[in-house]
């Protein structure tokens, strides 16, 4: 397929700036693909869809406040960083997107805070956007990490940020209430609808839960600039598939129980890693699996999601996942019915 059948009109008034009242009262749509029918009920309605036995697949990564305003040596212009991943804690080295970064060059310094407590060196250039900074920093490692939570903001999308400031309600809500291990820029948004009260009735219900880790990154939004999908790259996330979430996922699909899979990012994990036979394996590594139709899927009964920008890889996995046609289908009436988009917007659901 080609990028061009992933477009579809988009306006910000569909973006929705900030998440529901309660993280469970957001709409959600119902997409059942045996019978090619939408509904529209609130999240906390998804619990009439599966019974005891069944398995909620969910991503624990934590987002951390990976979003670092400074200024350039010299000429004091203004930079943003998103600091990616951890290179070597050693030597205080950090993978890094830089915006703006066209006049951006190794060798350069960056000041953060206001009083410059906290200095950057590039090292390396590696793509258009990317970077390697090396930190500045003679004290103990503990006191470098508190000073980056103390400097670093939440990074909320850019498509956000756009339309509005950071707000202290941003510090909880883009979070799961399950979120764990840190690591994650962008959040797995499909997870911000779940309340601790719908997992107590998950819980009572009899249906399980499972965690695996995959730190999501910017590369979920970096914008396609390919008309041919097969020659696009996605970056790479870090995965981590624990012992025990394969044996809850490969016991409940042996007894005949359904799993939900919560979130692409999760969808995204667990295919890069399960058999040919449909059990999933455990796995500590890097994925950069891109998911677009057609796509074979071997794990995974029902998929949790929010809805995506067009062309995004978000997109192209739910139209995978759901069905090419009826996703378009259930995107042109969500846009009738004025569904909201992104990370803080509505879900759907597709059985």
């Amino acid at each position: 397929m080609k990028l061009s059948q992933f477009n579809f009109p988009f306006k910000n008034s569909m973006i929705a700036l900030y998440p529901a009242k309660n993280r469970d009262e957001a709409k959600l749509m119902v997409v059942d693909r045996n019978r090619q029918k939408i509904e529209h009920k609130t999240f906390k309605d998804i619990l009439k869809y599966f019974d005891s036995g069944d398995v909620f697949l969910m991503n624990d990564t934590k987002v951390f406040p990976a979003m670092l305003s400074g200024t350039k040596e010299k000429t004091r212009a203004m930079i943003t960083v998103f600091l990616l991943r951890e290179l070597n804690p050693e030597y205080r080295l950090w993978d890094v997107f830089v915006e703006p970064a066209r006049k951006i060059r190794i060798g350069n310094k960056l000041y953060f805070g206001q009083n410059e407590e906290l200095v950057a060196e590039v090292i390396d250039n590696t793509t258009s956007r990317g970077r390697t900074l090396r930190f500045l920093f003679d004290g103990p490692y503990d006191e470098f990490k508190d000073m980056i939570q103390h400097l670093g903001k939440i990074p909320l999308p850019e498509q956000i940020l756009a339309l509005r400031d950071l707000e202290p309600i941003d510090e909880e809500r883009y979070q799961t209430i399950y979120a764990k291990h840190e690591g994650a820029v962008i959040a797995p948004a499909a997870g911000l609808h779940f309340s601790r009260e719908l997992l107590k009735r998950a819980e009572i219900k009899g249906i399980e839960l499972a965690f695996v880790t995959e730190h999501c990154g910017l590369g979920n939004f970096r914008r396609i600039d390919v008309e041919d999908l097969s020659k696009h790259k996605t970056d790479s996330e870090e995965i981590i598939i624990t012992e025990e979430a394969c044996d809850i996922v490969n016991h409940a699909r042996a007894q005949g129980g359904r799993v939900c899979v919560i979130g692409n990012s999760t969808l995204r994990g667990v295919e890069t890693v399960v058999g040919i036979n449909g059990q999933l394996k455990p796995y500590q590594g890097w994925t950069n699996k891109f998911i677009y139709p057609p796509y074979d899927f071997r794990l995974g009964d029902a998929l949790v999601t929010n809805f995506h920008e067009p062309q995004s890889l978000m997109f192209m996995m739910t139209c995978a996942f759901g069905g090419f046609e009826l996703i378009q289908r259930a995107y042109k009436e969500a846009i009738a019915k004025k569904y909201k988009f992104l990370a803080y917007g509505d879900a759907m659901l597709i059985l």
